[in-house]
């Protein structure tokens, strides 16, 4: 082999093991069948979303996955694969799962999150999780449900004109908020 050939390899995998590092999940997808106008509309539902998809050659993935303790990984890099890398463990396995289910055109193979290697089925189940922003929101919200409704029942049975009006103020407060 040439050495500009090796070094151009080499850079391939450099560049692929940064965008693992710089990556919360990698989900490995079966792209065969797919036609380039499917390919296309994924891609740019990826690009929307921050994912990083691409087609790559099998070989430098697994190059790039050597020195992160995923020896079971190797396994799903057979056939024609590619490769959506999320800045969130959910939303790479999330979008493909969705377009999945429009289109039946792709398979879910395999995901690398968070330096665990996932099967296809469990690939599917975090599909189907809330992003860490939602349950942050929906955390949110169930605490500030209590104190809310705590100033409505104190407005509620106020007798104090001042008060109701205090009260009525952070209620209003509470609400634009929201």
């Amino acid at each position: 082999m040439s050495q500009s050939i090796r070094e151009k390899k080499e850079q391939i995998v450099s560049e692929i093991s940064e965008l693992i590092d710089n990556s919360k999940s990698l989900i490995v997808v079966n792209y065969q069948g797919i036609n380039v106008e499917t390919d296309t509309e994924l891609r740019k539902i990826m690009r929307e979303n921050n994912v990083n998809y691409k087609v790559l050659k099998n070989s430098m993935v697994e190059l790039a996955m050597k020195d992160r303790e995923a020896e079971d990984f190797v396994q799903y890099l057979e056939g024609p694969n590619a490769f959506a890398f999320g800045e969130d463990e959910t939303t790479a396995a999330g979008l493909i799962k969705k377009f999945i289910k429009d289109k039946k055109k792709l398979e879910i193979r395999a995901g690398f999150v968070d330096g665990t290697v996932f099967n296809a089925e469990q690939v599917n189940a975090l599909a189907d999780m809330p992003s860490k922003e939602e349950l942050i929101a929906k955390l949110l919200g169930s605490l500030k449900s209590p104190v809310s409704n705590l100033v409505y029942v104190l407005h509620a049975l106020s007798p104090s004109t001042k008060f109701t009006h205090l009260v009525k103020a952070i209620a209003d407060k509470k609400a634009e908020e929201a």
